[in-house]
């Protein structure tokens, strides 16, 4: 391989780390307005009056805009594929507010100090409403969410606004009650996942101007270009011939980015006023405004017999959407299907249902994981308490029962497994982290206790039937190639893997490839990046849009060359004639060629799609240490093991997996999210919402057990969101072995741990 297998630096590495001006808030006009949004202070309430006034005679301020200013078309913030499976349920502005942080009015002014300014002085009367904070008790709920009229479910999920759900349904197989009675040993748990906040280095920021003709230019920090069109279009009841979409690098996004949160605001000014605008969120406001984690509640039944075969697995959901539906209804679907399959060796029966309900509270979204983080803390949660039942070691207890290759589950849409390492990923960790040797735990004799934990997972790698994923190749003067994707690279190298693909088929140096990515008016169409769909997607339609350019510069060669196509080879540099010797024509003379009567393409886009979503699979085995007398949590170490198909780019697939793998165990021990009586997060700053340090992680080691996915480019799968989904359960495994007690709320504090030592009681 020339290019495939290999750790090349990213493509914007030098740019970034020499801080040339590369991110939206590089690029925006000096004299642009600035624009900031008043945030309602009730959970639910309408706006009885509201006197902007005494705003509008700030010097500097441009506008100031209200419910009564804005079109009246309903949305979704949600970066899905039209027809979006998430209610059509906001406003750009509203009259009725439903969580504390919705927004009220937009200002824009000269400078920050003017709006700041401005946006004192605006006088609101609220009529304050009952509002539903316990998404336990929201379900037909005499309180509604959502009573208007207009509100839509654009798709059959099972929505119903009457009854404050977003979504519902019951999928199965087999006589699970049946199966479960006939189990020897049936476990019955409940786990709570609370929302976390993305908590990426660039905030949410969006910069806005009309170009030459008129049409509006979004330039913004997004995963989602395509779809960003798409909704600011519908909200703002314009064509979307009239909007551009241009994403520059982004400094994060996690998920957070597949919404549309800032863009509809600088996007509404600048078609309202004709000038160029910006809007960027601080801190707080991306805590308080954002699109968090769908905090879940999964209740869990899972039977087995003595031996340890495990034949039923029974999952129920509740998942709190917040006061909108975005990827409410998507979410929750993984809980199940991406936890359940891994468990198939035994299975007879499952069941797996949710709700997804609205309440006054933040809104939640898309989150690395989406869903499957949730669900995989309770499986392997209750698998871990099912091995500590039945006396098994508990990665003797998974070996038992795991997925392999070959099989199709039912739980995973019937989708047959055609690359699973998961065997080998369970064994490499163990053996690298010495289980045998340390589990389950050491009393260290000064206080302390050391354990470790265990967790499998698995994702998928687009969305089946669904996504689509777009390229461009085009050979130019020279001989150089430019590489135009629709996808984003958020920061995790996607455009370098991209150009490593193109490389591979086209037989070239690695900086010979070009890439620029995610441009409406330039970029073929791409669902966007997110689904853990880049490599695996995008980069087909990548290798098959190479594969077609291959072909044509054979083409002219062999009309250079005066020969038969059929007997002409490509090296990459040149095209040969094989029945003639010689040193055949160069790409260099092949490029120029092109470029003078010459009837052959030298530019070729496809789209790639996928009637299946191979996931990847990763184990994770943590070690602790454990202070008895204050409850504190110390990671020592973490081993991981990651089936991603073939690996592109080592170097980047590591960086992915130990960033999850922090993220994981900043969602395990620290991060929570609490509410005021108002329904306020109190952790609205990163002094109160505690995130990991590189200090707080300990030593991670991943490494790789590869399979070959064969619908995959180079038998590539996906692995963006697997890596962040086994810390929790690991570490929860890891508490138990050292305590006895098992904490089944996130985070695991040191307030939980000490009052299970005092009590004795499971938390």
């Amino acid at each position: 391989m020339r290019s495939i297998g290999k750790s090349f630096r990213k493509k914007d590495a030098m740019a970034l780390v020499t801080g040339k001006p590369v991110y939206t808030g590089d690029m925006i006009d000096k004299n642009a307005l600035v624009v900031k949004i008043l945030h309602s202070p009730h959970a639910n309430a309408v706006i009885e009056d509201i006197d902007i006034s005494a705003a509008m005679k700030v010097t500097g301020i441009e506008a100031v805009y209200t419910y009564e200013d804005v079109p009246q078309n309903r949305f979704t913030m949600a970066g899905q594929t039209y027809p979006e499976p998430s209610p059509h349920d906001r406003l750009l502005l509203d009259r009725h507010v439903r969580f504390n942080g919705d927004a009220v009015a937009i200002v824009a002014g000269e400078n920050v100090k003017a709006v700041d300014k401005a946006l004192k002085l605006i006088k609101v009367k609220y009529k304050v409403l009952p509002a539903v904070l316990d998404f336990r008790s929201a379900k037909d709920n005499p309180i509604l969410v959502h009573p208007e009229e207009d509100w839509e479910a654009m798709c059959p999920v099972g929505a119903d606004n009457r009854r404050n759900l977003c979504a519902r349904e019951e999928d199965g197989y087999g006589d699970i009650e049946s199966v479960l009675q006939s189990c020897d040993v049936v476990l019955e748990r409940t786990y709570h996942t609370k929302a976390n906040s993305q908590a990426m280095m660039e905030t949410f920021r969006t910069y806005t101007y009309l170009d030459t003709y008129g049409r509006l230019n979004i330039l913004s920090s997004t995963q989602i270009v395509f779809h960003i069109r798409r909704i600011v279009a519908h909200a703002l009841d314009i064509p979307k011939s009239k909007i551009r979409v241009v994403k520059p690098r982004i400094g994060g996004g996690f998920g957070a980015k597949q919404t549309c949160v800032t863009e509809i605001f600088s996007a509404f000014v600048t078609w309202k006023t004709g000038k160029s605008a910006y809007i960027e969120f601080d801190r707080q406001e991306s805590q308080i405004s954002g699109s968090p984690r769908h905090e879940m509640e999964m209740y869990v039944r899972i039977g087995a017999m003595k031996d340890g075969r495990i034949r039923g697995i029974d999952l129920y959901t509740l998942s709190n959407t917040g006061a909108y539906g975005e990827h409410g209804p998507t979410t929750v679907g993984l809980t199940g299907h991406k936890s359940i399959p891994l468990y198939h060796r035994y299975q007879e029966a499952y069941r797996f249902s949710y709700d997804v309900v609205y309440t006054n509270l933040q809104a939640a979204g898309a989150y690395r994981g989406y869903g499957a983080t949730q669900g995989l803390f309770a499986i392997e949660s209750i698998v871990n308490e099912l091995a500590a039942h039945l006396k098994i070691d508990p990665v003797e207890l998974r070996n038992m029962n795991l997925i392999q290759e070959g099989d199709v589950s039912r739980a995973y849409y019937s989708e047959p497994c055609n690359s699973c390492t998961l065997d080998r990923c369970l064994r490499s960790t163990a053996e690298r982290i010495k289980w045998n040797e340390k589990y389950p735990s050491r009393d260290m004799g000064n206080g302390k206790i050391r354990s470790v934990g265990v967790a499998m997972a698995m994702q998928g790698s687009s969305i089946s039937n669904c996504d689509v994923g777009g390229a461009t190749i085009k050979l130019n003067d020279d001989g150089f190639y430019v590489l135009n994707v629709g996808a984003a690279d958020m920061g995790t190298g996607s455009d370098t893997v991209l150009a490593q693909i193109a490389s591979e088929v086209l037989e070239c140096n690695y900086d010979n490839v070009v890439v620029f990515s995610a441009d409406t008016d330039t970029s073929p169409y791409d669902s966007g990046s997110y689904a853990s769909s880049t490599t695996y997607l995008t980069g087909k339609a990548v290798e098959q849009a190479c594969i077609r350019l291959r072909e044509s510069i054979q083409n002219i060669g062999a009309a250079l060359l005066k020969c038969d196509v059929d007997v002409t080879e490509f090296d990459g540099e040149y095209v040969y004639c094989l029945e003639e010797e010689g040193e055949g024509v160069s790409l260099k003379d092949i490029a120029t060629a092109s470029m003078f009567n010459n009837g052959y393409e030298t530019q070729f886009t496809s789209s790639a799609r996928s009637s299946v979503s191979p996931p990847p699979y990763m184990t994770g085995m943590v070690e602790i240490e454990l202070d008895k007398e204050t409850g504190e949590v110390r990671v020592l170490g973490y081993e991981a093991t990651v089936d991603c198909g073939t690996v592109i780019n080592p170097n980047l697939a590591r960086l992915q997996t130990e960033g999850g793998i922090a993220q994981g165990i900043g969602m395990a021990l620290y991060e929570d999210i609490t509410y005021d009586s108002l329904g306020g997060i109190r952790e609205n700053s990163l002094i109160q919402y505690k995130i990991p340090t590189r200090q707080d992680v300990g030593r991670i080691n991943v490494e790789f057990e590869a399979s070959y996915e064969p619908t995959g480019p180079f038998g590539a799968k996906s692995i963006g969101e697997v890596v962040i989904n086994t810390p929790s359960p690991a570490i929860v495994h890891a508490v138990y072995n050292a305590t006895g007690a098992w904490i089944r709320e996130l985070p695991v504090t040191p307030e939980k741990i000490l009052k299970a030592f005092e009590d004795g009681q499971h938390i």
